[in-house]
């Protein structure tokens, strides 16, 4: 799988990496701007200190946290830690670009399973698609790229199915996403499932692709298995301040998720009634399904992720950005597109 593709020239709005539109906040880039006048020195050995932050904020042992470049960072640490070259990972597909290129990396023989017909992610074809050389299983919540969600009773059922010997990474990148009452009982779930593990990034809510900046968490014996794989002086001296800025702006940071959402639902209605079937994300994105979606959009100006059969996935929480697509996709829109001289159809499938 090649990754997505990045704006070009003409491109109005790059809504293609589910990109918070929002930049840090202000008490974050204070901090940040303190620490790169000490850009001459080196972060710490291991990450240490940073582990301690996130260990207290998530009410976690300091040895069940592990960091890394961002939550794919984790992933591949994980995949190196647990698996051999010629073992399996099985995730649903389509899913984050990340997965299928790190399973090339690590060796991995990929497993993809489709989705469902709403964009839900098949738990139980999952399940049967382990086999003797399966060793890594991933479950995205929400999903990307369709923002779905894996009810919680399910994940549990699912996770009762899996055997021990396979590792489970539940992918929780867009968590600050989903409505509180959806969230999982995380330390119940590792307390219980030794065999699984959390993964989480301050990328999406917070703000700070940039930085790269994730953690995973897990049984403490399988999180040493896989902080073996740290790199030393790999967590670049932003990471301690940023993070624990970011953790003393929670009060902000709510309010600027609860934007994001605002604008992904009524995004979300808006594209509805359009005509095109988008499922309900619980994400900072949505899911547009449909054979001419990805290039009416781009006629339009707006890069998308797109997908084989033209789907595409838009980051949401831009008004302007909204507006653009809500534009682009109104029926009158996409059939004077159509129609136009020059282009070829792009009559929905």
């Amino acid at each position: 799988m090649t990754a997505p593709t990045l704006a070009g020239p003409g491109v109005r709005f790059d809504l293609a990496l589910s990109e918070n539109p929002f930049a840090p906040l202000p008490s974050v880039l204070a901090a940040l701007d303190d620490v790169m006048r000490r850009a001459h020195r080196y972060p710490e050995f291991l990450p240490d200190r940073l582990v301690e932050i996130i260990a207290n904020h998530e009410a976690l042992d300091q040895d069940q946290v592990v960091v890394g470049a961002g939550a794919t960072g984790v992933a591949l640490q994980i995949m190196h830690s647990v698996a051999e070259p010629g073992e399996r990972i099985v995730y649903t597909a389509p899913t984050f670009d990340g997965y299928p290129i790190m399973a090339d990396i690590a060796s991995l023989d990929a497993v993809p399973v489709p989705i469902l017909p709403d964009g839900g992610q098949d738990l139980a074809a999952m399940a049967a698609a382990i086999d003797d050389r399966s060793r890594l299983i991933v479950v995205c919540r929400p999903h990307n790229p369709t923002g779905t969600l894996v009810d919680s009773a399910e994940l549990q059922a699912f996770l009762r199915c899996v055997p021990e010997r396979v590792i489970v990474i539940v992918d929780e990148a867009y968590v600050e996403f989903v409505d509180r009452g959806l969230i999982l009982d995380v330390h119940r779930i590792i307390a219980e499932h030794p065999n699984v593990v959390f993964l989480r990034t301050f990328s999406k809510a917070y703000g700070l692709a940039g930085l790269r900046i994730g953690f995973g968490f897990a049984n403490a014996a399988l999180a040493r298995t896989i902080r073996r794989r740290q790199l030393p002086f790999g967590m670049g001296s932003a990471a301690v301040p940023a993070v624990a800025a970011s953790y003393a702006a929670e009060d902000e940071l709510r309010a600027r998720v609860s934007a994001i959402v605002a604008e992904r639902d009524e995004l979300w209605r808006t594209v509805r009634a359009a005509g095109v079937p988008a499922p309900r994300s619980h994400a900072n994105f949505l899911y547009l399904p449909g054979s001419g979606v990805g290039d009416t959009l781009a006629r339009a100006g707006i890069n998308a992720r797109t997908y084989p059969h033209g789907d595409a996935r838009i980051a949401v929480g831009d008004p302007d950005a909204g507006r653009a697509v809500a534009d682009a996709l109104r029926p009158t829109a996409r059939g004077a597109a159509a129609t136009a001289p020059g282009c070829a159809s792009t009559g929905r499938g």
